[in-house]
């Protein structure tokens, strides 16, 4: 089987704009959390039970800083009114991992062995929201004819391919919050069986809109007790976790078979090993509280990598702040750890949730997760568990607490588990 290494990253997030930008903020304990109560029209976001999210910040009155999102930047007017936002920061996300990897061929061999895996959860809601009362209004005339192309999922990795004309494969995963982790494992797998040389995988989402959190609200889903102090709602492995905390934005991997990238001389940032998946068959939107589904998935991954589970050092954790979702996995984590012989202790390994940072990123939460994982290895830097004061998990992992910690990371694992019971975990390694 071919070999996988990661050459290119590209992120935008609520910390910003750019890998190396939101990562210096994660690990200086900076949060993108903020209040939406006051967004237009504000009747609607003050009825909701919950007015927290992590929002992409934008370009306003502030200025030249660095890190915000200027659309301008990356996309030009038509393809602004084109595309959905999802699709937008997928593009962006995609330009930043493509010059990250030096990677922009132009011969006919080339673009046939590149493709892209690029998936979103939900996707473009606000124009399916709008789209519906224009036409419930006006009828037929009142629907753009772009509507279907800004509501389809796999249209992210359609423009991708189309601005650079890879013609490898085209694909677009859609599995709730697993979405980002199934998009880089599939992907991987296209390289691994030759299928392709190069291939732009990842995850997008921009939902930030009334009915998203009035659905996710009456599902009890939602961080409700926290709404005046938006930093401290996202709260994994927390005593007082009550519900995530939704996010947007988008992260892009550059994977490359590895000679490949030996022989144009490309920077490697790691090796993707190893890829497991696994369904809870249990419950629509509950794990199973033994964890036994994500316990599957890291088994099915390790098993891949061919890596015991004493030799990962870190795991960044699905934990979003549920109470039963973060107690599962802990749950499943120490299955996967204290079940091996000569492993005695369970804090031998370090688990962290970046979502106390930057909230839940839906379909692109695993694609995210999987680039700080990454640069945990590359950096030897584990990134922090935000508002975690009072952990109330077993067992007592070390959680990367408050502060972001330096230590050798060779294995790094990242957990994702969807609604529907879907579960996906990415094992990477120091190349």
């Amino acid at each position: 089987m071919r070999r996988v290494v990661v050459t290119g990253l590209g992120a935008v997030t609520p910390l910003g704009v750019g890998v190396r930008h939101t990562w210096n903020r994660l690990i200086a304990g900076h949060s993108g959390l903020i209040s939406v109560a006051n967004f237009e029209p504000q009747k609607r976001w003050r009825d909701l039970t919950s007015t927290v999210a992590g929002v992409v910040p934008k370009n306003g009155s502030t200025g030249n800083e660095v890190g915000l999102w200027r659309a301008d930047e990356w996309l030009s007017a038509s393809d602004q009114r084109r595309m959905s936002i999802f699709s937008q920061y997928a593009m962006a996300a995609a330009e930043m991992a493509l010059e990250d990897a030096a990677w922009k061929p132009v011969k006919e061999a080339d673009l046939q062995e590149t493709g892209v895996c690029l998936g979103s959860g939900i996707g473009n809601l606000e124009e399916l929201y709008n789209t519906s009362i224009a036409f419930d209004n006006g009828g037929y005339r009142k629907v753009s004819p772009l509507f279907v192309p800004q509501i389809l999922i796999n249209l992210g990795a359609g423009h991708i391919s189309m601005k650079y004309g890879f013609q490898g494969p085209n694909h677009a995963a859609t599995t709730a919050c697993t979405t980002g982790a199934h998009s880089i494992g599939d992907a991987s797998r296209f390289i691994a069986h030759g299928d392709a040389d190069v291939m732009v995988a990842g995850g997008a989402e921009s939902c930030i809109h009334p009915l998203t959190f009035a659905g996710f609200g009456r599902s009890r889903s939602l961080s409700t007790a926290f709404n005046d102090d938006p930093i401290s709602s996202c709260r994994p492995f927390d005593r007082q976790r009550n519900g995530f905390v939704v996010a947007e934005g988008a992260a892009v991997v550059v994977l490359e078979e590895l000679e490949h990238a030996k022989a144009r001389g490309a920077k490697i940032y790691a090796e993707l090993r190893g890829y497991g998946c696994s369904g809870d068959a249990y419950h629509m939107t509950a794990p199973r509280e033994d964890g036994s589904g994500a316990f599957l998935a890291m088994k099915r991954a390790l098993k891949h990598a061919g890596i015991k589970p004493r030799q990962v050092d870190y795991i960044n954790a699905h934990a979003t702040g549920t109470a039963i979702g973060d107690a599962a996995e802990a749950l499943a984590i120490r299955s996967i750890m204290v079940g091996e012989e000569g492993y005695p202790q369970d804090n031998q390994v370090a688990v962290s949730s970046t979502k106390g940072s930057i909230g839940h990123l839906l379909g692109a939460a695993g694609a995210i997760e999987a680039v700080f994982s990454i640069l945990a290895i590359h950096e030897n830097t584990l990134p922090p568990t935000l508002n975690l004061h009072n952990p109330n998990i077993e067992p007592k992992f070390n959680l990367v607490p408050l502060q972001a910690q330096d230590k050798d990371v060779n294995v790094a694992m990242s957990n994702s588990f969807g609604f529907g019971g879907t579960n996906a975990s990415l094992v990477f390694s120091k190349y």
